[in-house]
């Protein structure tokens, strides 16, 4: 199969995980019983893309109030802080969840994993023009603060939503206890990193 057909088939693949992730992680994990109709391995950097590209976009708005200068920054911290809290988390989902009894092997969990970033990604990208509004409309430390803070929880129940149907999915009768808890893992450290990046700009003044 060409390079070209390649990337097609994952951008159609990408479209697919993002609406029913789940259809998507069950065909990789049976793609050796039905090689015809699996997705390529492209879908993987293609996802990761997509959520580096969805969350600098909403960084970018987060540094609105500082310049253009601010506004590059906020688009550099956003994917920073939010992958390496992913990259930080992940191993553990792997290992527990193995050791919990899960067969799933380790390239079936990072896809569940990253379709369900790249689903949170997309939100944020949706979220772009709430964060912008709010940002020129009313300009107060306080109000980006909550805006941010309730577009942060909104996409966080939508991404449990998700991971937590794509692993039902995989493996209908296992508990989701231990996804829940590795999503929260993934949103506190995920937090901590944005204040430590000053991502919120808290010292900034109005």
């Amino acid at each position: 199969m060409s390079t070209a057909l390649q990337l097609r088939r994952g951008i159609v693949e990408i479209g697919l995980a993002l609406r029913r992730p789940e259809a998507l992680a069950l065909r990789w994990r049976d793609r050796q019983k039905s090689a015809g109709d699996a997705p390529p391995a492209l879908v993987f950097p293609l996802l990761l893309a997509n959520a580096i590209l969805g969350i600098a976009a909403y960084g970018l708005t987060m540094g609105l109030h500082l310049g253009v200068g601010g506004m590059l920054a906020g688009a550099i911290k956003a994917p920073f802080a939010a992958g390496l809290a992913w990259t930080v988390a992940l191993p553990a989902l792997y290992i527990i969840n193995s050791s919990l009894g899960s067969k799933l092997d380790a390239s079936t969990t990072l896809l569940a994993a990253l379709a369900t970033v790249s689903f949170g990604a997309l939100a944020m990208l949706a979220s772009v023009p709430v964060s912008w509004f709010f940002s020129l409309a009313l300009p107060y430390q306080l109000v980006r603060a909550a805006v941010n803070v309730l577009v942060f929880t909104a996409v966080g129940i939508c991404m449990i939503d998700v991971f937590l149907r794509t692993m039902k999915a995989l493996e209908p009768d296992r508990s989701r206890g231990f996804a829940v808890v590795w999503l929260l893992l993934v949103g506190i450290i995920g937090a901590e990193l944005m204040v430590l990046v000053d991502l919120f700009a808290w010292g900034a003044n109005s």
